[in-house]
């Protein structure tokens, strides 16, 4: 997998998924785990979530008959390009640290 840099709304819808979640859980969720700097609106997720299961790193779980709303959780795929975002923005952090301290 190639090392790409995540958005920071993909980074946190894929946080968000670590426990299964609806589209309207995960945009509170988002909100909430960014302080309520990102607020997604529902046309930006639902093209997130496209995505992100066209890569594999999210899956739809099997709906309820009776219920409309459809939940998501993430893949072992998708943990792995968290992991790898989260080194990505260790590296930045360190590099700057060291640049800054001089």
């Amino acid at each position: 997998m190639a090392n790409l840099p995540l958005t920071e709304a993909v980074y946190y819808i894929l946080l968000s998924l670590m426990e299964p979640m609806h589209g309207y859980g995960i945009m509170q969720n988002v909100e909430t785990l960014s302080g309520g700097r990102v607020r997604l609106a529902a046309g930006t997720l639902y093209g997130a979530i496209n995505t992100l299961l066209e890569r594999g790193w999210i899956t739809a779980l099997p709906g309820v008959k009776d219920s409309r709303k459809k939940e998501y959780v993430i893949t072992e795929p998708g943990k792995a390009a968290v992991t790898q975002e989260l080194l990505r923005l260790k590296e930045l952090l360190d590099n700057g640290t060291k640049i800054m301290e001089g």
